[in-house]
């Protein structure tokens, strides 16, 4: 968020175990939800909200699903990790102890 656009994707954001979330917003009631990012403060005259709304739908928030989904079937995600020296070295300089580590 910065500069008066608001990224969907921030506002939707959800976890796997919490029922999904709708957020009021232009076009929510469309096939693919709500579109992606608008600009209140961006006047359009040809705009149904009048407002900026961008013509595009993205599905950049449907890579941590396939991840989470990956990660539920096989462990892989979690295995990976666990081998990662920078992701080991930077949660132990960050204080985390015991577990895995």
């Amino acid at each position: 968020m910065g500069r008066g656009r608001l990224a969907a994707v921030r506002a939707g954001n959800r976890h796997p175990d919490r029922p999904p979330l709708r957020p009021a917003g232009p076009g929510n009631d469309r096939p693919y939800g709500f579109k992606p990012s608008f600009n209140q403060t961006f006047a359009v005259e040809d705009s149904p909200t009048g407002w900026w709304v961008t013509p595009h739908h993205f599905g950049i928030d449907q890579g941590p699903v396939v991840l989470m989904i990956e990660n539920y079937r096989s462990g892989l995600i979690w295995d990976i990790m666990r081998r990662c020296p920078a992701v080991i070295a930077g949660l132990r300089r960050a204080g985390f102890t015991g577990g895995w580590l």
